[in-house]
C-alpha cells in the first residue's frame, strides 16, 4: 500500500489523560501523532487508553472520531511532530484490563504480535499520542469489548 493511501477501515488508538472514564464523548486538543496517527479522520474507529502516566488504567473505551483537525505548525521550528485535535463518541466500554503491565512482557520488537505492536507504539516512548494500528492490533483490541 502506498504511503498516501488510506486503509479501507483504518483503526487508531490514543493514549492520553482521560479524567472521566465513563464519558460518552471526549475531546483531545493538539495531540501528538506517530505511526500514521496524523491520518486520522472523521468516521475512523479509535481505541482510548487512559494514560498510566496520569493515573489511568490503560484501555478504557472504543469510539468513533466525530471531528479531526490538524494543528497548524509553529513558524520557525524546523522539526515538529504533527499534532491533531479530535473529538470522539464512545461506542463501548472495555470489559477487561489491558495496560502497560499486561503489554510489558511483549518486547521482542520483531515477533509480529499485536501485543508487541501496542507495547512498542505506546510504551517504548511513553509520551501520550495518537497512533495508527495494523489490522491485527485492531482485531486484538476488539477482543476486550
Amino acid at each position: 500500500m502506498a504511503t498516501t493511501e488510506r486503509q479501507e477501515n483504518p483503526m487508531y488508538a490514543i493514549k492520553a489523560e482521560i479524567r472521566d472514564l465513563q464519558a460518552e464523548t471526549f475531546t483531545f486538543p493538539a495531540q501528538k501523532t506517530m505511526y500514521a496517527g496524523k491520518r486520522i479522520a472523521v468516521g475512523d474507529g479509535i481505541y482510548l487508553f487512559a494514560s498510566e502516566n496520569e493515573g489511568g488504567p490503560g484501555l478504557v473505551a472504543r469510539g468513533v472520531v466525530t471531528a479531526a483537525e490538524p494543528t497548524p505548525r509553529l513558524p520557525g521550528i524546523e522539526r515538529q511532530t504533527p499534532r491533531v485535535s479530535i473529538a470522539v463518541r464512545r461506542t463501548a466500554l472495555v470489559m477487561r484490563r489491558l495496560g502497560r503491565a499486561e503489554l510489558k512482557p511483549f518486547a521482542d520488537w520483531d515477533d509480529g504480535r499485536p501485543e508487541t505492536e501496542l507495547n512498542f507504539k505506546f510504551y517504548r516512548q511513553a509520551t501520550n499520542k495518537i497512533v495508527g494500528l495494523s489490522d491485527e492490533a485492531g482485531a486484538f483490541l476488539a477482543q476486550f469489548f
